[in-house]
């Protein structure tokens, strides 16, 4: 019981302390500087959009061969 309330208190931190990251390699921030401020929000929310699906697929699986790991030792 202790371990989840300790996870759920860490992620709740975790999720409220965020730090504005940028996801853009060096060729795509010329380009976006370029544009103005505008657009260039737009893209790096698109690239954070398109990478969150493999990144929760990877936990995911990760998550459950953990779990099916440790059902069986």
């Amino acid at each position: 019981m202790k371990k989840r309330v300790l996870f759920a208190v860490v992620f709740i931190l975790g999720l409220i302390q965020t730090v504005q990251t940028f996801a853009q390699c060096s060729i795509c921030t010329k380009t976006t500087q370029q544009m103005g401020d505008g657009p260039a929000e737009g893209f790096n929310t698109g690239i954070l959009y398109l990478a969150f699906l493999p990144l929760a697929l990877m936990v995911f699986l990760g998550v459950r061969w953990w779990r099916n790991e440790k059902k069986n030792s």
